[in-house]
């Protein structure tokens, strides 16, 4: 839909008020979990953080980035984590402050699994992984972008406490005053490592057919929803993405199924990432509709989306909620100015990763 042939009544459609799970969201625009680096020493956030997301709460909900669960959970550097006291306090400041503006966060729960580099491992070890399969990527260490190391295979016993550590992430992100918490499940990343059969060689319960790589997805997403309650748990999906040197032979297959079985949980929305992550929508045939359609909670859709998209999308019933990324990285006030159609500023590549507040809290807002 052309955005000059945008009605009101369509552009209003993105300004409704609706319930997700148990979060009461004022408007159906989020701001996607978008990567920093600049946590403090000790993957701490700071008050800068707490500035940077209180700037953008007139969105309808914030996804905080990706934060690490766990230090073996790391794959980049001055990531936020959210496993040590002093993270938990310093995510505070960052919950209050957003919330002061009458704003909603979740905190997007983290592990990188194999896209990791010794170097941000405890003790140098290698970083953990479905099977011992180096990846064809790259990760951000203090010397720049480098190759990830080779990892290692995860041992059958140590999963039920990998689980819980998403469970016990979800309980200090409660604590730490999140309205909920978002299980990160995509762009290669440890559960999408599990769910994809180019990076899953196992031959136990947690590998080998789609019911048994689609396991870990399931157990932690019912571990989260246990301790802090189906309606503030959500996952976010990327059934194309090859991020991560992800594959898998049949993704249609795959996904339906992962969301059939995460439909029986009542979560409060799935995320999708539609096509490449960053890149093209369409890379190959998808049935977004079908894998949808045992799902009863909200639907949040993400890749690419422009103003006129986004109110199509929502207008259409076709999705709930729309993600903007990038958007929301130059521009503190974008539901404003969607509702206003007006011009967006452009944010500056230079800055978007490591850094101070160049880039980061001085965007300007429309006024």
């Amino acid at each position: 839909m052309n955005v000059s042939h945008a009605t009101s009544a369509n552009v209003d459609a993105l300004f409704q008020p609706t319930m997700v799970g148990d979060i009461e969201v004022p408007n159906r625009i989020v701001m996607a979990p978008l990567t920093r680096n600049r946590a403090s020493a000790g993957n701490v956030p700071t008050e800068l953080n707490a500035t940077y997301y209180a700037q953008r709460a007139s969105a309808g909900l914030i996804i905080a980035e990706a934060t690490q669960i766990s230090p073996e959970g790391q794959g980049y550097i001055a990531t936020p984590g959210i496993h040590s006291r002093e993270q938990i306090e310093g995510w505070k400041k960052v919950t209050a402050a957003v919330h002061a503006k009458g704003g909603r966060i979740v905190l997007q729960l983290w592990h990188v699994g194999r896209i990791s580099h010794v170097s941000l491992q405890p003790d140098g070890k290698p970083p953990v992984a479905p099977s011992a399969i180096r990846a064809e990527a790259k990760t951000f260490i203090a010397e720049g972008f480098v190759d990830v190391s080779a990892p290692r295979a995860l041992a059958l016993e140590e999963i039920p406490a990998l689980i819980d550590s998403y469970r016990q992430a979800a309980a200090n992100a409660r604590e730490a005053g999140f309205d909920g918490v978002e299980v990160h499940g995509a762009n290669g990343y440890l559960i999408d490592q599990f769910l994809r059969d180019k990076s899953n060689h196992r031959t136990d319960a947690y590998g080998g057919g789609i019911e048994n790589r689609t396991r870990l997805l399931f157990e932690v997403c019912q571990a989260v929803a246990g301790e802090i309650g189906a309606g503030r748990t959500a996952v976010r999906l990327s059934p194309l993405t090859h991020s991560g040197d992800i594959a898998d032979s049949s993704p249609q297959r795959l996904f339906n199924r992962a969301v059939e079985r995460l439909a029986g949980l009542n979560l409060a929305y799935l995320h999708i990432i539609e096509g490449e992550t960053a890149g093209a929508r369409e890379p190959e045939p998808f049935d977004y509709e079908r894998m949808r359609k045992p799902f009863k909670g909200a639907w949040m859709v993400n890749n690419g989306y422009d103003r006129a998209m986004a109110i199509d999308e929502v207008a259409s019933g076709r999705a709930d909620l729309v993600a903007f990324g990038r958007e929301f990285l130059a521009n503190p006030d974008l539901p404003r100015r969607l509702r206003e159609n007006a011009a967006l500023n452009k944010p500056d590549p230079k800055t978007f990763y490591g850094g101070g507040a160049e880039g980061y809290t001085d965007y300007l807002a429309l006024d």
